[in-house]
């Protein structure tokens, strides 16, 4: 995995699933993260290969859930992120993934109650032994790159030094949100913070925070010295932003997702909240379109919402012989 000059669909809970990730990557996102999963979850996972979707799923054996879902077509560019507050049990989940995708990434900087709450995401921050436990364990014992994602700490002094310590674990990239863990999306991303950590390290960064266009990239990248720029919210709500030649109308990329749902069989769940981001950025959930997302139980209820029915048929129909030639 080469970390230069690359243009990255960051980890979003919920919504970075199958269909978003190849969307972005057909836009021109070189790198995709896949959402964050918990070690306690996967670990109780097994790898399954879906002949009919066309897909490898890592399936939690008891309640038969896919939990991760990914595919041979991204294979060299998604990154596979992990939850995690130990050691062993980071390892035990990594070895089930490791050889289906292109990275292994540890979130040190979530701040949702959830992942803090269980010593996980931003918890770690404060944490850097433990840190360099999780981090040393996996490069030991995979072959897979691995890599983290930070935020920034109380001063800017803390942040280089956590980042400094985290380099010295043999990381291959480290991606900093500009942003601190109390700190809301509204609340501009600190880009001069994430430039003292860049100048600090010799191992690549990756800056995230406040890139909603193509030209945001170059803006970023100019501000911080950073290797590469990360985008979560910007994508979520028209993934063309990766597009040199401009973005889409939204209506348009909001079907192509859709189709990419149907096409590979996404959860309805994060399609529904998938398509909600997408709405609210634009419109409002009370209208007739959001509505109908909202009272929408399956995909096919979606389709009929989006006017696609026909490619919801088409792909019912013919999954086994469209398999074939992905």
């Amino acid at each position: 995995m080469d970390y230069e000059n690359k243009l990255v669909l960051a980890p979003m809970v919920r919504v970075g699933t199958l269909p978003l990730r190849l969307l972005a990557a057909q836009y021109g996102a070189d790198i995709t993260y896949g959402e964050e999963i918990i070690d306690h979850k996967f670990v109780k996972c097994e790898r399954r290969i879906n002949d009919s979707v066309g897909s490898i799923d890592f399936v939690e054996k008891g309640t038969e859930s896919v939990v991760f879902r990914t595919c041979h077509a991204e294979r060299n560019r998604v990154v596979f992120q992990l939850g995690t507050s130990d050691a062993v049990r980071a390892l035990s989940a990594a070895q089930i993934v490791c050889k289906d995708v292109a990275a292994v990434d540890i979130n040190m900087g979530c701040p949702k109650a959830f992942s803090v709450g269980g010593g996980m995401g931003a918890a770690l921050l404060s944490k850097p032994e433990l840190i360099h436990d999780i981090l040393t364990t996996l490069k030991r014992n995979l072959d897979t790159p691995v890599t983290c994602k930070i935020r920034l700490l109380k001063s800017p002094q803390d942040t280089v030094e956590l980042a400094r310590q985290i380099e010295k674990t043999g990381v291959s990239a480290l991606a900093v949100h500009g942003r601190k863990v109390p700190d809301r999306p509204k609340d501009p991303a600190k880009w001069n913070e994430i430039a003292d950590v860049v100048a600090a390290l010799s191992i690549p960064v990756i800056a995230n925070g406040d890139v909603c266009d193509y030209g945001d990239f170059q803006r970023i990248k100019i501000s911080t010295g950073a290797s590469s720029v990360m985008v979560a919210r910007g994508a979520l709500w028209n993934a063309s932003m990766f597009s040199p030649s401009g973005k889409l109308p939204w209506e348009d990329v909001k079907r192509e997702y859709l189709r990419k749902s149907i096409l590979w069989d996404n959860d309805v769940k994060s399609t529904k909240q998938t398509l909600r981001e997408m709405i609210i950025h634009y419109s409002c959930l009370e209208l007739p379109e959001g509505k109908g997302v909202n009272n929408s139980e399956t995909l096919a209820d979606l389709a009929q919402l989006y006017g696609e029915e026909k490619y919801y048929q088409f792909v019912s129909k013919n999954r086994w012989l469209m398999n074939g030639y992905r």
